[in-house]
């Protein structure tokens, strides 16, 4: 078919118009699902509009800041938004949604979910009493040092000492080595007052292992470190990542503090030197869990806009093959294209939703501890150690392929996934690394196999959610067989199933081999048993459509990219599955092709709402900040524009001509022979 001629920028404005008039769902409608209420959206919407006309938040000469033009430029973000805040009368949630919304790496964002919730969760009453509203008012700003130099996820191992003096009634925090440097601390590097700092608590010559001081570490007058704490800056991130934020080091030397800085709600050391130990050994744990519950919302956002951005792009880049129209196919058309696309999609669908879920399970645990009620705490742990895991690992995965999948533009910073990707990237290993936690979530799953079938008669009723499918293990057990068509995949009472299956055979098998397990066995348990946990909260999600989801065509919609998350799921899953025995053909040949087949039906019927459903984040330009994911579509015009603020082109002639480039041309003629005599050309 012979191709039309075409202006390309043109074309890229009415390809998107033509997705938008062809999607069929209300955007609105999920835009509001996604949001939890219409209200919530408004509220949202109205925050991001104050603060993209705001010249304070430009994000123009952004890409071609130095790191120390970045760590200022944040502070002055952070500093606008509680004039803001003050201006508007913002509420506290308001103000989160404001930091959330300016897509930066900030030092304050620290002091908001590790600092804070700490003290608050683990400081004595008359601690919180004293210091509490000002540090909820930032009149002080606050890190949390834990990980050292030597030491990072063993925090058992950590050098740091405290070493209570009966006779002043102090503590003595010390580094007595270099690698007990406290090391990569958010905040601490240039921003922090004072710091929660994890220590080794010595009493009486011995050691009781890691406990929480509240300590301060720089003057309020000048912002100086205070005497006997050396703190710096430990210097640039992979990749420029997290520019603005100070990831700092401080070493201690015999610096004095008040015992009752000690953050002793639950463990405590009396006047004299004795210790109290707390009720449960893991009460210490609660703000970790904070952290780890939000950085599910976190990730399904970041999905959302690695999607959003790709999604466009894929719709108005126009490459290969001619259509039916004469013109270039859009490759989001093409399989290649849009089969790693829309699972990324389903991503930030589901955890979006299971971070909310999540959120609210963390409140109520807080209230649980709060009332020394430790019940809710073991499995808590388990399920945000597993998706901790899960969203990290496929959050860093998903926004490189979506920016691959741009082709060479997906490279340029202007695309925006580049720097997304690398403030992403350490998400896998703070807050504990994914492999040392993959550990964890097996020993829960050993555990709760355990406790199970300790009993003469195992009951079901005793499983946690995050051990559910151990139920599958109670004898009699039905042997398990599916070779399903590919409408029966499409069924999710099918694949949440069998990725339940795949758990608890992986489990028990573990448990059978476990004086000689194999090499990946902790990643790949770790692994079925978050995504059989995931697996069933999609299944809820689907079920409750109906009632929080108006519409018959957007609740098609959507359980439609829930069960791609299902399918997806189970594909990455067949090595286990087909290991077990699970799936497996009654006629020969390939039986996972009925799985592929319904995967690819399934995206061709997404396909026609992608535009709709990643419309529904409702990301603005600004938010995004991508010349390739641009509303309008036009991302050719939007790539030229940028290109044209690069410092580089400030001048004609380079700097470097002159001091460079013309000894070499003049070098090189030489050497040829050639003579140019003042000729501007040969």
């Amino acid at each position: 078919m012979t191709s039309k001629v075409y202006d390309l920028n043109e074309q890229t404005g009415k390809d998107m118009a033509q997705a938008r008039a062809t999607t069929s769902i209300k955007v609105g409608v999920v835009r509001d699902y996604l949001y939890n209420s219409a209200e919530e959206w408004r509220a949202r919407s109205s925050i991001v509009q104050v603060l993209e006309n705001d010249p304070v938040f430009d994000k123009s000469q952004r890409d071609f800041m130095s790191r120390t033009e970045r760590y200022t430029r944040g502070m002055a973000l952070t500093n606008r938004i509680y004039e803001l805040q003050e201006q508007n009368n913002w509420s506290a949630q308001d103000t989160s949604i404001a930091i959330a919304t300016l897509d930066e790496q900030l030092p304050i964002h620290l002091h908001n979910v590790a600092f804070q919730p700490v003290f608050n969760l683990q400081g004595a009453p008359s601690l919180v009493e004293k210091y509490g509203a000002l540090i909820a008012s930032r009149g002080i700003f606050g890190c949390y040092l834990q990980t050292e130099l030597g030491h990072g996820t063993n925090v058992g191992r950590l050098e740091t000492t405290a070493t209570y003096i009966p006779q002043t009634r102090e503590f003595e925090i010390n580094s007595p080595t270099i690698t007990s440097s406290k090391w990569w601390i958010g905040a601490l590097g240039k921003t922090a007052t004072h710091g929660v700092v994890q220590a080794k608590l010595i009493l009486g010559g011995k050691d009781l292992g890691p406990h929480l001081f509240f300590v301060q570490l720089r003057s309020l007058k000048d912002h100086t470190p205070l005497p006997g704490i050396v703190i710096g800056d430990i210097g640039p991130k992979s990749g420029a990542g997290f520019g603005p934020t100070d990831n700092g080091f401080a070493r201690f030397d015999h610096v004095r503090i008040p015992k009752d800085q000690m953050l002793s709600r639950f463990a405590q050391v009396t006047e004299d030197g004795r210790y109290q130990q707390p009720p449960h050994a893991k009460l210490s744990y609660g703000g970790m869990l904070y952290i780890r519950a939000n950085m599910v919302t976190g990730g399904g956002w970041l999905m959302a806009k690695a999607a959003t951005v790709a999604i466009r792009y894929g719709t108005v880049r126009r490459q290969g093959e001619i259509g039916p129209d004469g013109l270039e196919k859009q490759i989001i058309s093409y399989p290649s294209t849009y089969y790693r696309l829309l699972p990324i999609l389903s991503h930030s669908y589901v955890f979006i939703q299971l971070g909310r879920q999540l959120t609210k399970a963390f409140d109520t645990m807080a209230a649980c501890l709060a009332k020394g009620d430790t019940s809710l705490l073991a499995e808590m742990h388990a399920t945000t150690s597993g998706l901790k895991v899960l969203v990290s690992s496929t959050g860093v995965q998903d926004i490189e392929v979506a920016r691959r999948s741009m082709g060479g533009h997906g490279y340029s910073a202007f695309a925006g996934l580049g720097r997304m990707y690398n403030d992403y990237l350490p998400s896998v290993t703070y807050e504990g690394d994914n492999f040392v936690l993959d550990q964890q979530v097996v020993r829960a799953a050993l555990k709760a196999l355990h406790s199970l079938f300790s009993s003469p008669k195992p009951d079901p009723s005793t499983l946690t959610p995050s051990s559910f499918y151990l139920r599958l293990l109670i004898p009699p057990v039905s042997a398990p067989l599916f070779s399903p068509s590919s409408e029966e995949w499409t069924n999710p009472t099918n694949t949440i199933l069998l990725l339940e299956w795949r758990a608890a055979l992986v489990v028990s098998d573990l448990a059978k081999n476990i004086k000689e397990p194999d090499a990946g066995v902790y990643q790949r348990v770790s692994k079925a048993v978050s995504e059989a946990f995931v697996a069933r909260q999609v299944g809820e999600m689907i079920d409750n459509l109906k009632a929080q989801l108006p519409g018959e065509k957007e609740q098609m919609a959507v359980r439609n990219i829930f069960i791609l998350y299902l399918l997806t799921t189970v594909e990455t899953g067949l090595v286990d599955l087909l290991s077990f025995n699970v799936v497996r053909s009654t006629s020969g040949g390939d039986v996972t092709r009925t799985l592929r087949v319904a995967i690819r039906r399934l995206c061709e019927e997404i396909l026609p709402e992608a535009i709709g459903l990643t419309d529904a984040f409702g990301f603005t330009d600004w938010e995004l900040d991508s010349a390739l994911g641009v509303r309008d579509g036009k991302v050719y015009e939007a790539l030229w524009n940028r290109a044209q603020q690069e410092p580089l082109n400030k001048t004609v002639v380079p700097e470097a001509y002159e001091k460079s480039i013309r000894p070499m041309l003049l070098r090189g003629q030489k050497q040829a022979g050639v003579t140019m005599d003042g000729k501007a050309k040969l």
